[in-house]
């Protein structure tokens, strides 16, 4: 018989609203987070990405409540709540060392909340059993933490946060714990329970993966601003500056001439001692440019015999790593070292480091970035 959670909770909208926060004073002022705005859509599934100290965290806390906006407002459904302190907000956290109480069980901690709410009895029990049943997670509720594996643990505290219904889920980097494999599949998890629900959800990582396999719209930071808000194909093939296009996947780039607008979001290069249109953001041509070109988008193969030489798209195989699905190629051409990678490749047709290599690309899969974007 399948139990369900009284008083479903319902979709909400958050706003950021010029919100900073600065530590310190004076001299040994620091900004962690400078003048953000951000539009945060009812079920949506956002994702703060970027380095270490780039202000993700700090923006996280400050929506949940434990850190004060040194200005700025945070609007959830249209009211202000930057004043509320986090018990107060309808807001479910789920930390990165998962945070569970070792001397009780794991029924127990996922009724903490409810209980702590003082709930009644009855409705505690169908809400945690609920709970645990749509995390799998019913027959180790009388188990302890520490019985449980990495990814069972990570899936009480995301059970112990859902049990409160809240209006938005918060992830402090919930997965870095985890081994690569049990994370793949813990933000399959996350991201199936969070569509099920409908709960607008908040993501922070530094994890590029994380970020693209699990976020309707990714929000990439760097030095305590947003440099790009948009969904995973536009920040990755469209980024709006070097530093994204750097920071998301591996990246060639290429040194252009001959720049002019060739119409319809495009622009004539002269490129590898070729002549090409290309797509280019929209600050291309107004300074310096440079071309990205992603390494799956590169083909390789082995150059003509006689014509062993480094000039145009063609240069000498450096290094190769197989890597069964793929193989990934270091070759040196007369613009520095390009990689490419080739998805299933016929293992008889893989070229040798040493060996001479044409390589080739379409021109519609780059990209055309201003080169002081950066």
């Amino acid at each position: 018989m399948e139990t369900k959670m009284g008083s479903a909770s319902t979709s909400s909208k958050l706003e950021l609203r010029n919100l900073s926060k600065v530590f310190g004073q004076g001299k040994e002022q620091v900004t962690a987070v400078d003048s953000i705005d951000l539009d945060i859509n009812p079920g949506e599934f956002i994702t703060f990405l970027g380095p270490s100290g780039c202000g993700k965290t700090t923006t996280l806390r400050m929506i949940a409540g434990f850190e004060t906006p040194s200005q700025g407002s945070i609007l959830l459904d249209g009211q202000d709540v930057s004043s509320l302190s986090p018990d107060k907000r309808p807001m479910g956290m789920v930390f990165q060392s998962y945070a569970l109480f070792p001397h009780m069980s794991v029924y127990q901690n996922v009724a903490y909340g409810p209980r702590i709410k003082k709930l009644p009895a009855e409705q505690v029990k169908v809400d945690v059993s609920a709970v645990l049943d749509s995390m799998s997670l019913s027959s180790m509720a009388n188990r302890s933490p520490n019985q449980l594996s990495g990814g069972q643990q990570q899936r009480v505290a995301l059970a112990r946060a859902m049990v409160m219904q809240p209006k938005v889920l918060l992830f402090d980097e919930p997965l870095s714990n985890l081994d690569a494999k049990l994370r793949a599949q813990m933000r399959i998890e996350i991201r199936e329970v969070q569509q099920r629900l409908g709960i607008t959800s908040i993501f922070v990582t530094h994890d590029q993966d994380e970020a693209m396999s699990i976020s309707d719209r990714i929000v990439v930071m760097r030095n305590s601003k947003i440099e790009q808000v948009g969904i995973p194909a536009d920040v990755y093939l469209r980024p709006a500056s070097i530093f994204v296009a750097d920071f998301i996947g591996i990246s060639n780039f290429l040194t252009v001439d001959g720049v002019s607008s060739a119409g319809a979001g495009k622009a004539s290069v002269n490129v590898l001692e070729r002549q090409m249109e290309v797509p280019a953001h929209k600050d291309a041509l107004a300074s310096e440019s440079i071309l990205l070109v992603r390494p799956e988008s590169i083909r390789v193969r082995r150059a003509e015999s006689g014509n062993e030489t480094i000039s145009g798209t063609q240069g000498q195989v450096k290094q190769v790593v197989f890597y069964g699905q793929h193989v990934e190629y270091r070759i040196q051409t007369q613009v520095g070292i390009i990689i490419a990678v080739v998805s299933d490749p016929i293992f008889s047709e893989i070229v040798p480091i040493g060996e001479f290599a044409e390589f080739s690309f379409d021109p519609n899969r780059s990209w055309l970035l201003p080169a002081d974007k950066k």
